[in-house]
């Protein structure tokens, strides 16, 4: 051992209190003992060590309110990493055990669609109806309009039940617009969804990614 290295050391030692003591080396690297933690060793690593100077404890530095805040938003990070990965695996195991073709998917998808697609040719019949219905109300709203009394020449005004079949037709009518749009919005959801499994289903089951199930 280098005679420089040993004084060293055993300055070290003889610094040390022979009850125990505690060490840390603060930012600019200088080393602080003390029977109680040194002022100097807030925020940085401790060390307890006992009367022969041998580490028996290693103390961590308390943490900031930010830095707790960052290890919480890191540990959430994490969990959610997690979720997702299993949500994954959950959604690739689902694929490979519902799909053994890849034309399943289309008879899938047209099952799938079918009840809707019903759904929108009924309101589509019904507002050919209702638009019928109003044209007809609208007729003879301008007959009632253009009609007028030969004696007193007043305005023959139309029956109050026509004025409220046209508003209820109105309605009606804005409903079902409103359906259809958002029956197609579904379909256009439904018809991504499938591709976006097509897509994985043929990554799963080509390949070297193809589970040992899917390969046989």
């Amino acid at each position: 051992m280098p005679a420089a290295v040993a004084a060293m050391l055993i300055a070290t030692l003889l610094a040390v209190p022979a009850r125990g003591a505690y060490r840390c080396t603060d930012a600019q690297g200088i080393t602080h003992f003390g029977d109680t933690p040194p002022a100097q060793c807030a925020g940085v690593r401790l060390y307890e060590l006992n009367a022969s100077g041998v580490v028996i404890r290693m103390i961590e530095p308390s943490l900031t309110p930010e830095q707790v805040a960052e290890r919480e938003r890191e540990r959430a990070r994490a969990q959610e990493a997690a979720r997702a990965a299993a949500d994954a695996r959950r959604r690739d195991n689902a694929l490979i055990t519902t799909y053994t073709t890849e034309k399943e998917f289309d008879l899938a998808l047209t099952r799938d669609l079918k009840v809707i697609q019903a759904r929108i040719t009924g309101a589509r019949e019904r507002l050919n109806t209702i638009d019928a219905r109003r044209a007809e109300i609208i007729g003879e709203l301008e007959f009632y309009s253009a009609g007028r009394g030969r004696s007193s020449g007043k305005r023959r005004e139309p029956p109050a039940e026509l004025t409220a079949e046209q508003d209820r037709l109105r309605e009606e009518k804005a409903r079902l617009v409103a359906s259809i749009e958002r029956d197609e919005a579904a379909i256009a959801e439904i018809r991504q969804r499938y591709d976006r499994d097509r897509k994985r289903w043929l990554e799963l089951t080509q390949g070297d990614k193809a589970p040992p199930a899917a390969r046989r």
